[in-house]
Order: structure tokens, then C-alpha cells, then sequence
């Protein structure tokens, strides 16, 4: 079974560095950014090969289709490949996204089970919605028994059902795919810290992001919400790319194409997508009168519409126009009176800024016998849906000493932007989930404003004094412990093996909260096994792995270290 893991991360490495690099070869970008842009094209031509496979009711293809124009794309793109890799930013995102791949992985080959705060069932409804379009099942099939196909937007359940396809359809292997695909998050993040801060901007963070417990929580939970943070960062490096003095040509149509494809992925994308367009009409809009402005205009719009037009087209002709707008439960979970919806706005908003051991909270949710796992779930409870803990328990104070100071000097033209920005993201993303939520609400669209923040704190780590570099050091650690080791470690069931070997396993299991179990019950009940019931590592193996991952990122921050 081993050599069908390593199949699988041959095909991935090899699509998404293949299938897009000759269509980048001569756009005029940095090699840096034809990377990214290249990973972006690749995914989104996976998904037009599937996608028309599937809407033209043609054949699947054979499992040799997806994996031969990889191979093709890195022999007839050999040539951009070999400029990533002479190029020392392309190289550096390289080999900084091998060690992030690599540490979420090694975390995720300790899951015995899901669990964590409430989070219980979004995991096996996606891996439901990879195989409905893999093995065309009815229009009409609920998934989980509540959801409509209408309800989610199908980009990233179409990718990974035709990687499946390519190698083998079981859960172990859906949860390697969804876990490769959620770490390349990572490489528009370390572009956007490679403009702001220089190449030693990469490598820290890499740092941060594999000691941010957000990041490598969401990681190794097959859902995909970091994969459309890739498609999101990626729209917002090209998107500050096409307002450049030099500006490329390829930088407006990159821009609209990925933010598209973000809202395709999730439609959390959606207040990103408000944000930037919103942005770009009001900035420029004293180039109005400039013909190169109107030109790079309607490349961006006409390539966003062509990726929406993709499964929009089709849904508002298959599934009417109210699976397709109106399933989503951002809107069925919404208040039809408009004032008691503003209200849960607001209160929801201020529950996503105010952690919730600051307030007093119903938290039955987490009751539980474990001691472990009630610990474990009020920290996930504080990473994961908490706005300013989300950044690292630590990381958030530095990195709004940064913005502070940073934007005191900044022209006005640019506080405005990330004024706008910040503000739209974080109200829309907390204002699209309809229903009140009074733990808070950080996860479901503010990933990738998490992952721009610390792209931030990388880039201005150099102007950090001792004391603050010190303190933030000293949050990774604790982070890292109660956080990630601490999480991975009830996910393992390792602490009741530990500490706890007379218990039976029906009590020990039954000692977690009530969405653990119901994940549990999930895996159980539809026979699923994951990666390490499939390939059961040596735990001593796994944790050579990550120290040698975590050590390296390490040793690459040092090496680069500014003269």
C-alpha cells in the first residue's frame, strides 16, 4: 500500500507543477509568480477536464488520462521547471511548500479519528461530494441526508475525485489528496511575503504556518477551505501585481481568474471577491479614462466570468436557480426579518473578536469525561474561531504593533485599501453565515486573512525587537503544545494508550464529547479507513519526520538571516 501513497504524491507534484507550467513559460512574471500562477492554472485545467468529462456526460477517461498530461506538461514546460528551480524565490517557495507538505502530513498519519470543538460530519459530506461527481450519482441525492448538490460550489470535490480516479477511490487516499491540496495555501501567502519582506520573508513562514495551530488543524481535515485560501492569496498577489507601475499584462486576467475560482471552491471566497472588485473599481477609477486600465479590466472580469460560468451555467440549467443560489446554508440559516439578522450580525461578530473564555458561555458542547479532551477542545475552540488567537496565542500582539506602526507611515491611498479590505472581509465573513453562532466564526471565511496576517508578521520579522521576537518565539512553543501536539495527540487516542491502559475501548471512546463520537461512529458505520489504518506508520517514524520538517524550516530561516 506504500507504493500507492507515493503514486499519489507523484501524480499531485507532478499535475500541479506540470499541467500549468508551459502555459505560464511566456508570460512576463517573475519565476517566482509564474509559480503560483502555474499551480493555479493546473488546478483550474484539472477541473475543466473533469468538469466537461462529467457535464458532457462522456466517459471518466482512463486513470492514465489526468496523470499523462501532467507528464506531458513537464516536458513540454522542462524548461520553466529548470527556471523555478535556478531562480532563488521560486526555489525557496519550493522547497519551503516540501516542508509544510511534509509536517501536515506527518500530523495527519497520527488521525485515528476526527474531532475537535464541534466540528463533526463536514468531513464525510465532501468526501461524499468527491465521489458523486466521480461516479455520477443521481441529481438529486442529498448529502448527509440534509444538503443538496447546489448547496457547495464543486471545484475542489471535482480535483480530488479526478486524482482519485487516477490512483484509487478509498478514504485514505481522499484524505492524502484534500491534505496536499490544503497545503499549497502556503505558496501564494510566501509570494505575498516575498513583496513585502524579501526572500528571508519565505522561510520564516514557512516557520509560522507550521506552528500555527489554525493552519495545520485545517490542514489534515478533509474539507476545503485552505485550498480556496490558495486561490484567494493567489488573487490577491496578482491583483497588487496589476496595480504595479510595471504591471504585466498577465497579472489582471490571473487576478479575476483565481478569485473565480476561490468563489468555486467555497464560496467563503465571497467577501474576498466583494473586497477586491470593490477595490479596484474605486482605486482606479481615476484611470478611468486610460485605455490600458479599461483593457486589464475586462480581462479580469471576462476571466472570472468564464470560471463562474462554468458551474453556474450548468446548475442554473440542471438545478434552477434556487438550488443554485438559495440552498447554501449561509442563506437557509439566515433570518428573513431583517433587523433580528443584523443583530445576529453584530453579536456573532463580537463573539468572533472576543474569545470565548471572556464571556460567559453555554458550553455543553464540549462536556466530556476525558480530561484531555475537554482541555483540547477549549483550546481548538480559541485557535479556530477566535479572529486574534487564530494568528497564534502570541503572534497577534506583534503582528498589530506592525500594522500600527506600518500604517501610520503608509500613504493614504494604501491605508485606504487594506482599510477597506480588512473591514469587508471581516464583517462579510462573519455576516455570510446566517445562523447564530455564539462560540465565534474565525474558520469559516477568514483563513486566508489569517494566512495574510502572518504572511505580514514574516515579511516585518526583521524590524521586531528582542523582546518581541522572544515573546512570539515563546507563543510558537506554546502553541505548538496545545495546540497541535496536545490535538493530534486525542485525534491518536495516545493519551488514554498512555495514561489510561486499564479502560475499556467502548468507555474510553465514549469519554469524548458527542461530536467526537459522532465522528467516530461516521468512520465506523460507512467502514472508512484512514491513512494510518491503511499504512500505520511507527508513531517513532512520524515524529522523526516532523522534527526533521520543523528543524529544517528552521535551519533555512538561520541560513537566510539578513547580513
Amino acid at each position: 500500500m506504500l507504493h500507492s501513497f507515493l503514486a499519489c504524491l507523484l501524480l499531485v507534484a507532478g499535475v500541479v507543477l506540470g499541467l500549468g507550467a508551459p502555459f505560464v513559460a511566456r508570460l512576463v512574471l517573475t519565476p517566482a509568480e509564474k509559480l503560483v500562477a502555474g499551480v493555479a492554472l493546473s488546478l483550474l485545467g484539472t477541473f475543466l477536464l473533469s468538469w466537461t468529462l462529467y457535464v458532457s456526460d462522456l466517459p471518466n477517461g482512463g486513470p492514465w488520462l489526468l496523470p499523462v498530461l501532467g507528464a506531458a506538461g513537464l516536458v513540454l514546460g522542462r524548461t520553466t521547471l529548470r527556471e523555478w528551480w535556478q531562480d532563488a524565490d521560486a526555489r525557496a517557495l519550493l522547497l519551503g511548500q516540501a516542508l509544510v507538505t511534509g509536517w501536515c502530513l506527518g500530523w495527519m498519519a497520527t488521525i485515528a479519528s476526527y474531532s475537535g470543538g464541534g466540528w463533526a460530519g463536514d468531513w464525510f459530506e465532501h468526501w461524499e461530494r468527491a465521489r458523486f461527481f466521480l461516479e455520477r450519482w443521481p441529481l438529486d441525492h442529498k448529502f448527509v441526508a440534509a444538503y443538496g448538490l447546489g448547496a457547495r460550489p464543486p471545484l475542489v470535490n471535482v480535483v480530488t475525485g479526478a486524482f482519485l480516479h487516477a490512483t484509487r477511490v478509498d478514504y485514505a487516499h481522499y484524505q492524502l489528496m484534500t491534505a496536499l491540496l490544503s497545503t499549497l495555501a502556503f505558496l501564494p501567502a510566501a509570494l505575498l511575503a516575498r513583496r513585502w519582506g524579501g526572500p528571508r520573508a519565505i522561510a520564516v513562514l514557512a516557520v509560522l504556518v507550521m506552528v500555527n495551530p489554525l493552519f495545520v488543524q485545517n490542514s489534515t481535515f478533509a474539507w476545503t477551505k485552505l485550498p480556496t485560501a490558495f486561490f484567494v492569496l493567489a488573487a490577491l498577489a496578482f491583483f497588487l501585481r496589476a496595480r504595479d507601475a510595471d504591471a504585466p499584462p498577465a497579472a489582471a486576467p490571473l487576478f479575476g481568474a483565481s478569485l473565480a475560482a476561490g468563489v468555486l471552491a467555497h464560496y467563503s471566497a465571497g467577501p474576498y471577491a466583494v473586497a477586491l472588485a470593490g477595490a479596484w473599481l474605486a482605486l482606479c477609477w481615476a484611470r478611468r479614462r486610460e485605455a490600458p486600465w479599461w483593457r486589464a479590466t475586462a480581462f479580469a472580469t471576462l476571466a472570472g466570468f468564464a470560471v463562474l460560468a462554468l458551474w453556474f451555467g450548468w446548475a442554473l440549467t440542471r438545478l434552477g436557480p434556487h438550488a443554485t443560489f438559495l440552498s447554501n446554508t449561509s442563506v437557509t440559516t439566515s433570518d428573513a426579518r431583517p433587523l433580528h439578522q443584523l443583530v445576529t450580525i453584530g453579536l456573532n461578530l463580537r463573539d468572533t473578536l472576543v474569545p470565548h473564555f471572556l464571556r460567559p458561555l453555554d458550553q455543553s458542547l464540549l462536556t466530556q469525561r476525558s480530561l484531555w479532551g475537554a482541555w483540547r477542545d477549549w483550546l481548538f475552540q480559541s485557535y479556530q474561531l477566535n479572529l486574534l488567537l487564530a494568528f497564534g496565542s502570541v503572534a497577534w500582539l506583534p503582528l498589530a504593533c506592525i500594522l500600527w506602526q506600518r500604517g501610520r507611515a503608509a500613504p493614504r491611498a494604501s491605508r485606504l485599501f487594506w482599510g477597506w479590505f480588512s473591514l469587508v472581509v471581516v464583517v462579510l465573513g462573519v455576516a455570510t453565515h446566517g445562523a447564530r453562532d455564539h462560540w465565534g466564526l474565525a474558520h469559516i471565511c477568514l483563513q486566508a486573512f489569517v494566512l495574510l496576517g502572518l504572511a505580514v508578521l514574516a515579511a516585518r520579522w526583521p524590524e521586531l525587537s528582542r523582546p518581541w521576537k522572544l515573546a512570539a518565539i515563546a507563543g510558537a512553543i506554546t502553541d505548538v503544545a496545545l495546540g497541535i501536539i496536545l490535538h493530534f495527540g486525542v485525534q491518536n487516542y495516545a493519551f488514554d494508550r498512555w495514561f489510561a491502559a486499564g479502560r475499556s475501548p467502548d468507555d474510553t471512546l465514549r469519554s469524548y464529547s458527542g461530536p467526537a463520537f459522532m465522528n467516530l461512529a461516521g468512520k465506523i458505520n460507512n467502514r472508512l479507513d484512514f491513512f494510518p489504518d491503511v499504512y500505520a506508520p511507527p508513531l517513532a517514524l512520524v515524529l522523526v519526520v516532523l522534527a526533521t520538517c520543523l528543524g529544517l524550516a528552521l535551519w533555512r530561516v538561520r541560513r537566510t538571516a539578513a547580513p
